[in-house]
């Protein structure tokens, strides 16, 4: 018997960079379990760093959109998780799920200096976001 997938919705404020690279990694990493969403309380567009630092992993984002909350409201969640400082104090309280995790990831949009520069700053920020995907959900059944 095949058991229903869990669904976990990302949240941040944009929704064009931690969100979506949390959204990515569990699609691949645990697809088989999880169904995976993001949404953001202002979305704007993809971050171009993103896609290409997702793209070295082979995660390829560039069909993505930033995609509002607004957009999941009737939507159950089993697990809830906001990955930035201002979903979880100002935007997103209202969300609900079996799971209500906050984290806090830094905000590539706010990385300065020279594409090398920004590129390894995010790619921080992703390895860091997948060391929390395998810790919080590669360990559930």
């Amino acid at each position: 018997m095949e058991t229903k997938k869990k669904k976990v919705l990302f949240l941040c404020t944009h929704n064009s960079a931690r969100s979506q690279i949390a959204e990515g990694l569990l699609r691949t990493l645990y697809g088989d379990r999880y169904e995976a969403f993001s949404a953001g309380a202002e979305p704007t567009t993809l971050n171009p760093y993103v896609v290409k630092v997702m793209l070295e992993i082979g995660i390829d984002l560039s069909g993505h959109h930033s995609k509002s909350i607004n957009e999941f409201r009737k939507i159950s969640f089993d697990y809830v998780v906001t990955v930035c400082d201002k979903a979880k104090d100002l935007e997103c309280p209202f969300y609900y799920g079996l799971k209500v995790d906050d984290v806090s990831f830094p905000d590539p949009s706010d990385f300065k200096g020279s594409d090398e520069d920004i590129l390894c700053k995010v790619r921080d920020v992703r390895d860091e976001i997948k060391n929390y995907i395998i810790k919080t959900f590669g360990e559930q059944k």
